[in-house]
């Protein structure tokens, strides 16, 4: 009976969640050219590694090198900023890699693992710094895109363990292993990129729309005053898809700038100030009268999930325990 390796059956899951982020995006994104690159290269492996097709086995390696760079690429795009010349550098490791297979083949031992752990490091070091340090991501969402680029991360660091189980099992005198080692844990790892990549609190705004000159920074306490005072005058929290980017533009500052004032006045990273005025304006709905889910939607939140977390910190309570205290606090309840 005819049976389907477990390369493929990734390969056809990744292409199908390219696809559908292709589809819902109406443009293929740095976060669908990953996927589209992973369900390849899971297919790569199959021929290579099951299927035995001629020549596979030299490309696989060449292909292997463009995931650490493109995950890195969506990681700046979709969180960090615009697309810039100097992201063309990239481009450098595959065509590494390709110079390796034709020049100096044993190199790639050494390329391919670094290339992995390098970029994967890279990216941890970046989403450590939580939600400020990703501008583009959208505020509502909290830290929860900072702790998918964390399994990221992680996910391209373990996939180089998969050339060191290799050379020890070698070493151990059990090659046969090697079809096994690669399966496990190279696709076990593209499939797990791959579909954190797909996960809706990586979507942002608009990557490709490019940022405007921003004025000069202000000294802290200016700069304050006129997010302050443009918070309560425009009530930019209100927007779901609000990102440290665009109230950055809107207030033609620089994005590190505007979190750094906002953290040294309150104590909080950007998200969590932003989501306490939402949860202000949800409190002042429930007070008029609106439902909870209501007053959640008209206040910014998107998720329920991040709404009871914030309004939980906030107010210290659930929004029915909540309304019931404050209600009876004003009479309004018995």
């Amino acid at each position: 009976m005819p049976t389907l390796p477990i390369p493929v059956f990734a390969a056809l899951v990744l292409g199908f969640a390219c696809l559908r982020l292709w589809t819902e995006q109406s443009r293929l994104t740095a976060l669908g050219v990953l996927l589209g690159i992973c369900a390849v290269q899971s297919l790569i492996i199959a021929l290579a590694q099951h299927y035995m097709v001629p020549g596979m086995r030299w490309v696989q390696p060449v292909s292997a090198s463009l995931i650490p760079p493109a995950a890195w690429f969506a990681y700046i795009v979709t969180a960090v900023r615009p697309a810039d010349r100097v992201d063309r550098l990239h481009g450098l490791v595959p065509l590494a890699a390709l110079a390796a297979i034709l020049v100096a083949p044993g190199f790639l031992d050494v390329l391919l693992p670094g290339a992995f752990v390098g970029y994967g490091i890279a990216i941890l070091m970046q989403a450590l710094h939580g939600a400020d340090a990703q501008p583009r991501a959208i505020l509502a969402y909290g830290n929860i895109p900072a702790r998918i680029w964390l399994m990221i991360g992680a996910a391209l660091v373990a996939s180089a363990l998969s050339d060191v189980l290799i050379v020890l099992a070698q070493i151990a005198g059990r090659g046969e292993l090697r079809t096994w080692i690669i399966t496990v844990f190279s696709v076990g790892n593209l499939l797990l990129i791959g579909l954190f990549s797909l996960s809706p609190y990586l979507r942002n705004e608009e990557a490709e729309k490019p940022d405007p000159p921003a004025d000069s920074p202000e000294p802290d306490a200016e700069l304050w005053e006129r997010v302050t005072a443009y918070m309560a005058r425009e009530k930019p929290y209100l927007d779901p898809d609000l990102t440290i980017a665009r109230l950055a533009r809107k207030l033609r500052v620089p994005a590190k700038a505007l979190s750094t004032t906002i953290n040294r006045a309150t104590g909080e990273n950007v998200s969590r100030f932003v989501n306490e005025a939402r949860i202000r304006h949800v409190q002042a709905a429930l007070m008029r009268g609106e439902t909870v889910t209501e007053a959640m939607l008209s206040s910014g939140f998107n998720t329920k999930s991040n709404f009871n977390r914030e309004f939980l910190r906030v107010a210290g309570a659930s929004p029915s325990d909540w309304l019931q205290v404050e209600g009876r606090a004003i009479g309004k309840t018995p």
